[in-house]
């Protein structure tokens, strides 16, 4: 399996309907004791009301003009501490809001993607003139999917989503279904020359049954390429102390993955390349990327990324922690604020060098591959 790294000196060392259904809630049972929270390094969410707290309001959000040929029972999203979440589909759980504030900061986020992985969509050796068909699974926006139709004009792009975000002008080339990619999928074996997913961390029940679908609907000779963060951020100079509102995020998120029974620790259990191996798929590859986050990065190539990262968070940080911090967890709102108000902080702060590493990982279905006169292994 062959490697990549952008790291520096080898890397670290290891709107929507006014009918408001009821949100799923984690069992009180569930949620975690004070004591529990303590005994795994998470620090109490009082903590972060006794520290510093802005007397910022969130601005006014006016809901986008949308046209889709969709049910009305697909816009009844649910509605959890004041945002809106997809409505009602399978098993679906996104832990992430669908209304036009968080729309606005995935947009930013998409940029801040292309940035780290240096202004590309994928990194799978493609040939132009042989992608066909390409499904883009958990699209959100749909941004992905648009510019990689752009860029394969010949090329039939299929984004899904368990939300109905996406715009509805594309490119001729480009569709948008509403699927949830833990259900069984339906599409005929054998069909897709590339399938992506970027972001799915806390989306994906099982990596190794996505990674067999996968597979089974991939063609011979195709790819399947994948993009986790992981929510886990580092430092490296000791700039951080453990109760810094940057070294806790990762602790937090990834007890509410437990608990949510959605993991967010994709890259530290190294699930990409083990779940694409365990499926079938050959020539694996991935690419590992340093992101540092705020402002505080000397080089500029470096500082960029990092601003464009914290300017994606800090559009909707409330968006971001709302229903892993609230509802699996347990917070209140105000205390959830309040540990947001201190992240912005220290984001800002360039006595604060931290970062968090991001993967992609690829690979390929073997098989026939056109063009060629024998089979490839």
């Amino acid at each position: 399996m062959a490697h990549n790294s952008n790291f520096p000196n080898g890397g670290p060392s290891n709107t929507a309907s006014s009918s408001a259904a009821e949100p799923r809630k984690v069992p009180i049972s569930m949620l975690l004791s004070n004591e529990e929270q303590t005994a795994m390094g998470i620090l109490p969410a009082s903590h972060w009301q006794q520290q510093f707290t802005d007397d910022e309001t969130d601005d006014d959000v006016v809901p986008r003009a949308r046209t889709a040929s969709l049910t009305e029972s697909i816009f009844q999203y649910r509605h959890i501490h004041g945002r809106t979440y997809h409505s009602d589909l399978g098993n679906a759980e996104s832990w992430e809001p669908n209304d036009e504030r968080h729309i606005e900061a995935m947009e930013i986020a998409h940029h801040a993607y292309m940035l780290t992985m240096g202004h590309r969509l994928y990194c799978a050796p493609l040939d132009k003139n042989k992608v066909r068909k390409v499904l883009d699974i958990g699209t959100g926006t749909g941004l992905w999917a648009i510019d990689f139709a752009d860029e394969f004009p010949e090329a039939d792009v299929v984004g899904t989503d368990v939300t109905p975000i996406q715009p509805s002008w594309v490119p001729a080339n480009v569709r948008f279904e509403l699927d949830d990619c833990n259900q069984e999928w339906t599409w005929p074996a054998n069909t897709f020359d590339f399938i992506h997913a970027r972001m799915l961390v806390g989306v994906i029940e099982d990596w190794y049954l996505f990674h067999r679908q996968a597979f089974r609907t991939c063609k011979p000779g195709g790819y399947v390429e994948t993009f986790v963060v992981c929510s886990t951020m580092k430092c490296d100079d000791g700039t951080l102390k453990e109760d810094s509102a940057m070294l806790q995020w990762g602790k937090v998120f990834n007890e509410g993955g437990r608990r949510f029974g959605r993991t967010f620790e994709v890259y530290d259990n190294d699930l990409q390349r083990k779940a694409m191996a365990a499926a079938g798929f050959v020539d694996i590859e991935y690419r590992d990327y340093y992101i540092p986050i705020g402002v505080w990065h000397p080089e500029k190539e470096a500082a960029e990324i990092g601003l464009w990262w914290k300017l994606a968070v800090e559009a909707d940080i409330e968006g971001y922690l709302n229903y892993i911090f609230n509802i699996v967890v347990g917070w209140s709102p105000e205390e959830t604020k309040s540990y947001a108000d201190r992240c912005k902080k220290e984001w800002n702060n360039p006595n604060f060098h931290g970062y968090a590493v991001a993967r992609s990982a690829w690979g390929r279905k073997p098989g026939y591959v056109p063009g060629n006169n024998e089979r490839t292994r």
